[in-house]
């Protein structure tokens, strides 16, 4: 290998240390950044999941009904993990027997039918509410899902970048080797 050749490539994986480098501590400030807006934003909500005491037989927090739940017993929803369980296993539930397991779309368009009935009025407001409320809590376990999956991806590169820069110093130290000389005697017919 030529001395030219050697330092173009010294000079790609020192490119590529810092591009892998820089890569690397920008996701892993993205994964914080996005985990911390989640945290702060479900906090000042103050949302918490009912507390042990009140899991009663057929209440809010029944064992028999919520068993996934039990663990956040009492617990304020302040990350994407609490924030799922809250929207699909606590919120989801109890919007399943608001008006015959029925969705918001389906008694909307009863509630638009039969505007004089003060049942459909009142299902059809908390359902939309309820889904609502459901649907931006699972946008905020969304987004700590992104955060977890930029922080695996950022120790990855934090990997990549130790060994591309590993593979630099071998060539930064192998450059300065001096190359043996080859005298070749020519060849007498």
């Amino acid at each position: 290998m030529t001395r030219e050749i050697k330092w173009r490539i010294i000079a790609l994986q020192a490119m590529a240390v810092l591009i892998v480098g820089f890569a690397a501590g920008f996701l892993y400030y993205e994964s914080s950044f996005a985990n911390n807006f989640v945290r702060d934003q479900l906090v000042a909500q103050q949302i918490y999941f009912p507390a042990a005491d009140q899991a009663v037989p057929g209440g809010s927090l029944d064992p028999a009904v919520y068993p996934d739940l039990q663990q956040y017993a009492g617990q304020q929803v302040d990350n994407g993990d609490k924030a799922k369980a809250y929207a699909d296993g606590f919120i989801g539930r109890h919007l399943q027997h608001v008006y015959f397991g029925m969705t918001y779309s389906q008694v909307s368009s009863l509630a638009s039918a039969n505007p004089t009935d003060p049942k459909l009025t009142a299902a059809k407001t908390t359902l939309f509410q309820g889904e609502s409320l459901r649907s931006m809590l699972l946008s905020a376990w969304g987004w700590s899902q992104v955060a977890l999956y930029a922080f695996y991806a950022s120790i990855a590169l934090m990997i990549a970048t130790a060994v591309i820069a590993a593979a630099l110093i071998f060539e930064l130290v192998t450059a300065f080797r001096r190359q043996p000389v080859i005298v070749t005697k020519p060849v007498t017919a």
